[in-house]
């Protein structure tokens, strides 16, 4: 962030411009906007490492003291339709910090495995172990999205999820989790331009999913389930943040800010040493 004399970019914390309210309409999403920030690309890009290095260091404080007896841990949520920049946000975000201390995991289709057990089964075995900083790319909400859309369950099996969400959600982080819920939002124009580059270069050839195509003629349904996800499961303990995509540069700084919010709010000094430090120095000294 800037120093002391200097203003920041931010003219409101992202916590703040990006928290889904009450009046959160998801038709009325801008995707191309950048809520909260007042700079462009270039110092976008400079904060993005800047920050970086910070959040780095916050991520290391939580994992030294999860490897000392503290249970708590954090878990980013990101959900968003294809190419909103799910994957972008893993390695440009996440690539900041130590790999050793992240437990992440990706959710497509449901194994044959997954299918015979309960929808949160798979979640519950990838949540965030103590002192881990976990990524989820796509979630559980998938169950209230997809499932939805496609009628892949009668309405009156996926309409009682919602609340199941809300209580999972509860006990996880009464168990010490936070949880930064990211709803990610890009537009139709420019989805199409991502998928267009996807054809266009033998590097992005493996990310294309015919599928992606027919997807789009359902936008108004995932619109319609997005708004129902947002609706029902915004809660106090596991609030979601709405985070414009279009501009792959702000949406990264934004998320990053996120994390730095919920890590800065766990208030985490360094872990004392279990051992005599005098002690050990002498040691050492001598040896």
């Amino acid at each position: 962030m800037p120093k002391d004399d200097e203003k920041s970019p931010w003219s409101m914390p992202a916590v703040e411009a990006l928290r889904a309210g009450p009046d959160t309409r998801v038709e009325d999403i801008d995707a191309n906007a950048t809520p909260g920030f007042e700079g462009g690309k270039e110092l976008g890009a400079q904060l993005l490492e800047e920050r970086g290095a910070y959040l780095s260091g916050l991520q290391e404080r939580l994992y030294a003291n999860g490897r000392t007896g503290d249970r708590r841990s954090v878990l980013l949520v990101l959900q968003g339709m294809d190419t909103a920049g799910k994957g972008g946000m893993v390695r440009h975000v996440i690539g900041h910090v130590d790999p050793q201390g992240v437990d992440h995991a990706s959710f497509g289709v449901p194994t044959p495995e997954e299918k015979q057990h309960h929808y949160l089964w798979r979640i519950s075995k990838e949540l965030p172990r103590a002192g881990q900083l976990g990524v989820f790319d796509r979630s559980h909400y998938e169950d209230v999205l997809v499932v939805r859309v496609h009628n892949l369950v009668p309405e009156s099996v996926w309409s009682t999820r919602y609340d199941e969400i809300n209580q999972f959600e509860r006990e996880i982080v009464d168990s010490g989790t936070t949880i930064v819920k990211v709803a990610m939002f890009v537009s139709l124009d420019e989805q199409k331009k991502r998928l267009a580059e996807r054809l266009e270069r033998p590097d992005k050839h493996w990310k294309y999913n015919p599928s992606d195509v027919g997807e789009r003629a359902l936008w108004p349904d995932y619109q319609e389930a997005y708004q129902a996800m947002l609706d029902r499961t915004n809660t106090d303990y596991a609030p979601w943040y709405v985070v414009p995509c279009n501009r792959k540069w702000y949406s990264r700084i934004a998320v990053g800010e996120l994390l730095i919010d919920a890590l800065e709010r766990l208030d985490l000094d360094w872990p004392a040493p279990t051992f005599d430090l005098e002690l050990e120095k002498q040691r050492l000294a001598q040896a």
